[in-house]
């Protein structure tokens, strides 16, 4: 297993959660599961993008680039997820990985930081890894923001998420289902290997619920085994 997976359970389970990047691809179910275990989730919105929220879960209007217009609404939480990013990465959107990714966690940390959150989660993407150069040195400046934050942290580390829009690389698991027999390329294989969107669903509740101490990491192999 990764960085504190096998820690023990005994930190008090959040209860108030503070999503960022709630109306995307993860976050809106995301937020519906956590809603439905009957934890308090709040998510940042713009105003055009509030009745994209599922029911239960409060809205806060505001800029995820713009740490002022949200920073009042994350106070009193216990949990900050930090999901905003460009959707559909590519090498081609190296500019909006720094203006978007990089500026959205900067503000992030830094609102969760002066609110007290206890648990900061945080969504980057498995590496190294041999392309989407960009997108992984600005994932990388990020984990390494959190850490120098000081807050207790959970960094997922997916490589890519398979679900409804997202099935083209189901054609090349055996791709990946070859290279885990080769003793060279299995660590590789094993690390990059697609997740299911259920799966990870999973493990984004699991750390919610389960706050670290200190820095903890989960790469796939970890959230497959959750």
């Amino acid at each position: 297993m990764s960085e504190g997976v096998a820690q023990a359970l005994s930190t008090p389970s959040a209860k108030r959660i503070f999503v960022a990047g709630a109306t995307g691809y993860v976050g809106m179910r995301l937020c519906s599961l956590l809603s439905g275990k009957g934890l308090d989730v709040t998510a940042l919105v713009r105003d055009s993008s509030r009745r994209k929220l599922p029911a239960g879960v409060t809205a806060v209007e505001g800029d995820a680039l713009s740490a002022d217009t949200f920073r009042d609404g994350a106070l009193l939480h216990d949990t900050f997820v930090q999901l905003v990013g460009v959707s559909h990465p590519s090498p081609a959107k190296a500019m909006q990985f720094r203006e978007v990714d990089l500026v959205s966690c900067q503000q992030s940390v830094a609102v969760a930081k002066s609110a007290g959150v206890q648990h900061f989660v945080y969504v980057s993407v498995a590496h190294p890894a041999p392309v989407m150069k960009a997108y992984i040195e600005v994932r990388m400046q990020c984990e390494e923001m959190i850490r120098e934050s000081g807050m207790n942290a959970t960094i997922l580390r997916p490589w890519y998420i398979l679900g409804p829009g997202h099935y083209w690389p189901y054609a090349i698991l055996p791709v990946y289902w070859m290279l885990e027999r080769i003793p060279s390329y299995r660590e590789s294989a094993i690390r990059l290997k697609p997740i299911a969107l259920g799966r990870f669903l999973r493990a984004l509740v699991w750390a919610v619920e389960n706050p670290a101490t200190g820095v903890r990491v989960l790469d796939v192999p970890a959230m497959m085994n959750l």
